[in-house]
């Protein structure tokens, strides 16, 4: 049964239920409901939900496309390749059996016999999700078969169709097809994130109606923002969908100094100037702006900090990030990278003339969207430090200043995609 509607009271909802233990668990939430299995997609449908790994697809339609297929798969992208994003990881270690509900829930809904959760190499959660699992089991919790796989630490790797694909015992490299088509050893696959599927688990206890209590009519809900940069709190929040960019820097105790930029979505995201921050964050809200919000991150940049710079260290760190796999993205992403690297660094005409061309060129032509979203970052980057590129091609070069969004080592070329 549903519990009955009221209204949100504005506390965190995915947060609000840590516990690491499964004794733990079933103190804050009861019990796996496994009575509301036959109407689980119906529920998630009318929930609104959509899906919190960066794409913001409807869930309920998502998962209906899977379900009445034979022999499902269910996978659970604990990847989180985004830099500048810390809240699945965040999730996995404070509410793990939330994350593991929803999955097994959905598994139960579309018949799948296995579910795998996926999760970087070398970043500890690989064991720590194996004990979750263990723990559940131990405790007599579910129904479903639950592993563990950690993909190789490439960013394209966190994609659908590459989890897939490496799930399968093949390369964790983009698919030009759809996971639901072709996933796991050819089995229909539904591939969600960590923080959707914790969703689901309370939508399954608390029902639809609940679930849209918070957020807008058009993205209910709450979501997990991971907030950084020149901010005097940085870290995880847990805010209703439809705030302002304004609510969620004042959330994280305010700028610590001048900004002129906001990241947002992540390195596939776009950049947006401070006179957006009154607008509502939500997908319709920042569509507008061609920005989103993509996995939930949102970084303040330092005035003193040159736009221009930091998007060519990320961009070129995108560029060395490709699967190599299609010419728009092993090509075209370096070559990108390089001219808005000479207009930073050189002032130069002819690249920012060949930059304008060359995204127009990428755009839309790669086998996955990596391509499309570093030209999203670059144009955004164009059009939001665009006085600071007209001094750069006057001859008004800057230093850059200090360096403020992270770029983690590239993976060992000896790793491989395996």
């Amino acid at each position: 049964m549903s519990a009955p509607a009221q209204r949100y009271d504005g506390r965190p909802r995915l947060l609000s239920k840590q516990a690491r233990s499964i004794t733990e668990h079933t103190k804050a939430v009861g019990p796996l409901p496994t009575s509301v299995v036959p109407q689980l997609i119906d529920m998630i449908t009318a929930s609104g939900l959509r899906g919190r790994g960066g794409g913001w697809f409807p869930s309920g339609r998502k998962i209906a496309s899977v379900a009445g297929r034979d022999n499902p798969y269910v996978v659970v992208n604990g990847m989180e390749s985004e830099p500048a994003a810390g809240k699945d990881k965040l999730l996995l270690r404070l509410a793990p059996h939330l994350v593991l509900d929803g999955a097994e829930l959905a598994a139960l809904a579309l018949g799948a016999d296995r579910i795998t959760v996926a999760v970087h190499r070398g970043t500890g959660l690989a064991s720590h999700m194996m004990s979750v699992i263990a723990d559940r089991a131990a405790a007599g919790w579910g129904k479903v078969e639950i592993d563990v796989s950690e993909p190789p630490n490439w960013y394209v790797s966190s994609e659908s169709t590459a989890l897939a694909s490496f799930v399968g015992g093949g390369e964790a490299k983009p698919k030009a097809d759809s996971a639901r088509v072709s996933g796991v050893h050819g089995r229909p696959t539904l591939v969600s994130n960590v923080e959707t599927f914790a969703h689901i688990a309370l939508i399954a206890r608390y029902g639809p109606n609940w679930f849209r209590q918070a957020g807008t009519g058009e993205a209910p809900g709450t979501a997990l923002f991971t907030v950084s940069g020149a901010v005097r709190s940085p870290g995880v929040y847990e805010l209703p969908l439809g705030v302002t960019g304004e609510t969620i820097l004042r959330v994280a105790n305010g700028v610590r100094e001048p900004i002129s930029a906001l990241l947002l979505g992540g390195y596939g995201g776009a950049w947006i100037p401070p006179t957006q921050l009154h607008r509502p964050f939500t997908p319709e809200g920042l569509e507008p702006l061609n920005a989103s919000l993509g996995a939930g991150i949102v970084v303040a940049l330092p005035a003193r900090t040159c736009g221009l710079f930091e998007t060519v260290r990320v961009a070129t760190w995108m560029s060395e990030q490709t699967a190599k796999q299609c010419g728009p993205c092993f090509r075209g992403l370096p070559a990108i990278a390089e001219d808005f690297a000479m207009i930073a660094r050189d002032g130069s005409r002819k690249a920012y003339e060949r930059l304008r061309f060359r995204l127009g060129v990428i755009d839309g032509r790669g086998a996955c969207a990596h391509p499309d979203g570093v030209v999203k970052f670059i144009d955004s980057a164009m059009k939001t430090f665009a006085l600071d590129i007209r001094r750069h091609l006057s001859g008004q070069l800057c230093q850059g200043g200090p360096r403020v969004l992270p770029l983690p080592e590239l993976p060992d070329e000896s790793e491989g995609w395996l």
